[in-house]
């Protein structure tokens, strides 16, 4: 069996148990850890991918290269080296040594940009290489592609409509790329006009991994991001996420630091509500975060 087909139609959780006091209130998340790279990002780069190659825009005698914070580069070298190309992926130096060891497991390249310019330097860092040697890659732009977004429209956001039982009153989830938030959030309010999609927004430093915090005038929006989706935006803070993956960890849900982000956005939210349906997405792993001092006891 293809390994392609392994990817997307992940589980739903019912985390009703972390609300004993909302009877009227219902949480879900879906189990996006279980794709085989270990993330939601396998998703969106199957769909970009895939279009290229069908469309001709990706030949064999290219390197598929892009920016990452880790997840879309383990998504990209393991996708690509399934599909038998050569893969370079550009990401800050302070990305975790699990997700680097990863992404070098699958044959592919790295390029280091310094971490202290964060995920943007990474995306300038991309966009020099692929302007000095045009022909050389194929840049599949995760922060541009129409095909990222999508890949939630038509795959994510219909699992979450066909898996809740009820009608979905809230979305929770941040900006990485913004794809899933663009993609399921649009694909959800067709349903469901009236539901209210909550963007998580982290603190600027030290930041939560995987989200951008979106704060600054410098800060380089996704053009795939669709903000008028966003119908009220919900604080977190590095604390606050890493204490959610503790609690959600003890319960056996061992996942990363954006899921606990997205955690801590979803109780914030339910102390408001008296009554509803709310959703969000467990986007990675635990495991990729022990190199960063995530699950380190003090």
């Amino acid at each position: 069996m293809n390994l392609l087909q392994f990817i997307g139609n992940t589980p739903l959780l019912n985390l009703d148990h972390f609300i004993p006091d909302k009877p009227r209130v219902r949480l879900h998340a879906k189990a996006e850890w279980m794709n085989p790279g270990g993330s939601i990002k396998d998703r969106p780069v199957k769909a970009m991918l895939t279009d290229a190659i069908a469309t001709g825009a990706l030949t064999k005698d290219q390197i598929i290269i892009d920016s990452s914070s880790g997840n879309a580069g383990i998504a990209y070298s393991m996708i690509g080296g399934a599909l038998g190309f050569q893969v370079k992926i550009v990401l800050p130096g302070n990305a975790s040594q699990e997700r680097k060891q990863r992404i070098l497991a699958h044959g592919a390249q790295i390029f280091e940009t310094d971490p202290l310019e964060g995920y943007d330097e990474a995306l300038r860092g991309v966009r020099r290489q692929v302007d000095e040697n045009p022909g050389k890659y194929f840049f599949s732009n995760q922060y541009g592609n129409d095909n990222n977004w999508k890949a939630h429209y038509h795959g994510t956001g219909v699992e979450l409509i066909q898996q809740v039982d009820q009608p979905i009153t809230h979305f929770v989830c941040g900006v990485g790329t913004g794809g899933s938030i663009t993609g399921i959030g649009r694909r959800l309010k067709e349903t469901y006009p009236g539901i209210q999609i909550i963007g998580v927004k982290p603190e600027v430093w030290p930041g939560i991994e995987g989200l951008k915090p979106l704060g600054s005038p410098h800060d380089i929006i996704p053009a795939i991001f669709d903000d008028s989706l966003v119908s009220s935006w919900i604080e977190v803070t590095a604390e606050e996420a890493k204490s959610w993956c503790k609690k959600l960890a003890e319960q056996g849900l061992f996942v990363g630091q954006s899921s606990g982000a997205y955690m801590a956005a979803c109780m914030k939210l339910i102390r408001s509500l008296d009554q509803g349906v709310v959703t969000t997405l467990f986007s990675d792993l635990g495991e990729r975060y022990f190199s960063m001092g995530l699950w380190r006891q003090e």
